[in-house]
């Protein structure tokens, strides 16, 4: 992948530079930060309420900044009466997820969406890439004869209907889609259509009309789109963006995927199970370069070597043209330091996996002096807005990609929910090294907290040991009752005191135990207190318990865990 993942900590954290699944950024011929982001839907996505509050971690009450911007006065006066207390601009998972927790608190709501509800997560990513997936893995497990006869199976040649896959994928984001419009509307939100232009405080024109709407608080929760680096030529047919693949027009017998990070990885794992060859074009030295070092190495053992894949490490595509007149899609390939040209490749088809872009443009920033930096919205931990002055926006946040913290869906979901609880009166910053990360190839990869190599540094700064604990799914009767124990669970922690730094997950749905790990993370739970939980016999669960109970904590550990950083 034409990139690097890595999350900057503010400049009050001693841990700079550190992180994995958040912030994205791109080692691309171009100054743009992107993002990969993944899906938290609420539950009355599914067509079901969950009876529980949905509750994000707290940390202790914070005086707020007094750093109030003058400059909007410029701009107009705020109305004195409101058409809303809250409006939402974008109906994506993260305004879904704020609207419905505003509604919650008994705020009069009202959400903007210029395209259609369900934004890029429901309609171009999460949800019908995991329909494909899903596909992707039962081709594996029907064309994996030795699994099979090791289970005592036998099953004639698997075989698909590529129309029917796509179909799939299609019906599921309708039926998310309408499941989503259905609860707000259910709920007594407003979801206005057009798009939304900040017209100055508290003020928002909707569409292109002359209907101007206020809100005592305004949400911006606008997404991104796939990004395409300067050099390549997307046509929507041989040369595509994720947002095209999705579609599952053709499956071409050799494509190459341009970016082998998590969408990268995604796809490879659907086109291979498929049928077809794949190429990764990757700018670092090093295929999935934001994952934990000894989980990539694993996973790529796994997920890349076994399989009709091969790749271009250490360069750029620095032109795709896609094919045309008879003639194959021509990459260009060049050295990603020296810029000196490496190779042509000549394929059926390319992918464009490097990222996503922030959609902030037409929001009408300008109008509240506010100034984007590279595309993304400026806000502080609370996601108030920044303007130019550095100075806070009144009554103005940001949540999602469009901010840039953390370009995962349902990380949009838990901004949104800690804006509302905000704004109704309860002091709330979202600890988002608590918010896990998921790769759903087969097997699953998925993280929370730092690398081995970002707690390493983080405990040389601040002076502390870290430790590193591991489990294999070998161990695990569940695992193998599936003759699925290929996998790995890593633990980085603090022996003083049993803070739990990150955990790292490769194996069988490795994306449904991590969340045990990130509650922990979350609450402040230590491992001498999560070691003595008990779990059901015989689980998947009990390769996190034997985690857990295979670190070495300090027996007077008694030093209080750090207090999360609010990034």
């Amino acid at each position: 992948m034409q990139s690097t993942l890595s999350l900057s900590f503010s400049p009050s954290s001693s841990a700079a530079a550190v992180s994995r699944s958040n912030t994205t950024r791109f080692s691309l011929n171009t100054s743009t930060p992107l993002n990969l982001r993944f899906c938290g839907l609420r539950p009355q996505a599914l067509a079901f309420n969950a009876s529980g509050n949905h509750r994000s971690s707290q940390l202790p009450s914070r005086p707020r900044s007094q750093a109030i911007s003058a400059a909007l006065s410029a701009n107009g006066s705020p109305p004195k009466s409101f058409d809303y207390d809250l409006l939402i601009i974008g109906a994506g998972v993260g305004g879904h997820g704020a609207a419905l927790h505003a509604v919650e608190k008994g705020l009069k709501t009202a959400i903007v969406e210029g395209d259609v509800v369900g934004g890029t997560c429901v309609n171009r990513g999460c949800v019908p890439s995991k329909a494909l997936l899903a596909v992707a893995g039962r081709m594996r497990e029907l064309q994996n004869d030795h699994h099979l006869k090791s289970l005592g199976l036998q099953v004639s040649a698997a075989g698909y209907d590529r129309q029917g896959v796509a179909d799939h994928a299609i019906n599921l984001a309708s039926k998310i889609r309408n499941n989503l419009t259905n609860s707000m509307k259910a709920l007594g939100v407003d979801i206005l259509t057009g798009f939304g232009k900040i017209l100055g405080p508290q003020k928002v024109q909707i569409g292109s009309s002359d209907k101007i709407v206020t809100a005592k608080d305004i949400i911006i929760a606008t997404g991104s789109v796939p990004f395409v680096p300067k050099g390549i030529e997307v046509d929507g047919k041989t040369v595509i963006t994720s947002d095209h693949a999705l579609k599952l027009e053709f499956v071409p017998d050799w494509i190459a995927i341009v970016g082998s990070g998590y969408i990268g990885l995604e796809f490879s794992d659907v086109y291979t199970a498929l049928g077809s060859e794949v190429t990764f074009v990757e700018a670092l030295d090093q295929l999935m370069p934001g994952f934990d070092p000894e989980i990539g190495k694993l996973a790529q053992r796994v997920l890349i070597n076994p399989r009709n894949i091969d790749y271009h490490t250490g360069v750029f595509a620095s032109k795709i043209t896609p094919a045309r007149d008879g003639k194959p899609v021509t990459i260009e390939l060049i050295d990603a330091k020296t810029k000196e040209p490496k190779d042509t490749l000549e394929v059926d088809a390319a992918l464009i996996a490097t990222g996503r872009a922030p959609f902030t443009q037409g929001l009408g920033l300008e109008n509240i002096d506010v100034v984007t930096q590279r595309g993304f919205v400026p806000v502080d931990e609370r996601m108030r807005v920044i303007d130019s002055n550095g100075k806070l926006v009144p009554h103005l946040f940001c949540i999602g990609d469009a901010n840039g913290k953390m370009m995962l869906a349902h990380a949009a979901s838990a901004q949104g929910i800690s804006v509302v609880e905000q704004v109704t009166g309860r002091d709330h910053v979202l600890n988002h090294l608590s918010v896990p990360a998921a790769c759903f190839t087969h097997p699953e990869i998925s993280m929370v907290g730092l690398t081995e190599p970002q707690a390493r540094e983080k405990g040389e700064k601040e002076g502390f040991e870290v430790s590193v604990a591991k489990t294999s799914f070998k161990a695990n009767t569940k695992a193998l009752a599936e003759n699925e124990g290929e996998g790995l669970a890593k633990l980085i922690y603090r022996p003083d005191n049993g803070e739990i730094l990150g955990v790292h997950i490769f194996g069988l749905h490795a994306a449904d135990l991590i969340h045990e790990a990130s509650n922990a993370i979350a609450l402040g739970t230590r491992i001498q207190d999560i070691k003595l939980a008990v779990h059901a016999h015989p689980t998947l669960s009990e390769v996190l318990d034997e985690l857990f109970k295979s670190a070495k904590v300090k027996a007077h550990a008694s030093i209080p865990v750090s207090e999360p950083v609010a990034v």
